[in-house]
């Protein structure tokens, strides 16, 4: 028993084996020609595969139908006239440009200009929103004094890892200038040694 479940195992790459498609028309003009025309259409169900290249059932099928169309004389034209007609603008990559495809050929660029739009639009809103407040005069001077009391005392230990903090130094205005303070140095954590 064990034997003969081995010699199926065996052959079983043999009962596998699939040998490459041959071309279907006897004719290597036709064939040709069923190509080129088949390369120009969708395949039905991959969608994303021309009819030349897709392994689907239907596309087989699609491929007989075209070249028995060919051999009845019809010309390219008429080929893709009577697939149309059945299957729709669908089964062609390139649709045409008309009223039911104008939403395939401009609805991605409608799209990206009204995405464009309302970018626009939220970033003017934005710029609008975000106000800048200036300090009154009463303002102004307790922050100096906050300052200047900072620089008055010696560094000390911040509490935090036995670091230092160095205090804010403001410079003194020029003469004439408002009472606006800027800064010389910031608090800065020095490293530990």
């Amino acid at each position: 028993m064990r034997y003969l479940l081995i010699l199926l195992a065996c052959l079983l790459p043999v009962l596998a084996y699939a040998g490459e498609a041959t071309d279907m028309a006897a004719d290597p003009v036709l064939e040709k020609r069923m190509i080129g025309l088949a390369e120009n259409l969708r395949c039905l169900v991959c969608q994303n595969e021309s009819l030349a290249s897709s392994h689907a059932e239907l596309a087989e099928d699609l491929r007989r139908e075209v070249r028995e169309q060919m051999q009845k004389g019809l010309s390219d034209q008429e080929i893709i006239d009577y697939l149309v007609s059945r299957y729709g603008d669908f089964v062609l990559y390139d649709p045409p440009l008309k009223k039911t495809t104008l939403v395939l050929w401009y609805g991605p660029f409608a799209l990206l200009l009204m995405g464009a739009g309302v970018l626009v639009y939220q970033l003017r809103k934005r710029k609008n929103q975000i106000a800048e407040t200036e300090l009154s005069a009463e303002e102004a001077q307790r922050a100096a004094e906050l300052l200047n009391g900072a620089a008055e005392q010696p560094d000390q230990p911040n509490g935090h890892g036995g670091g230092h903090v160095r205090s804010l130094s403001p410079t003194s205005p020029p003469e004439g200038e408002s009472g606006d303070v800027s800064l010389r140095d910031v608090r800065v954590k020095e490293p530990r040694a």
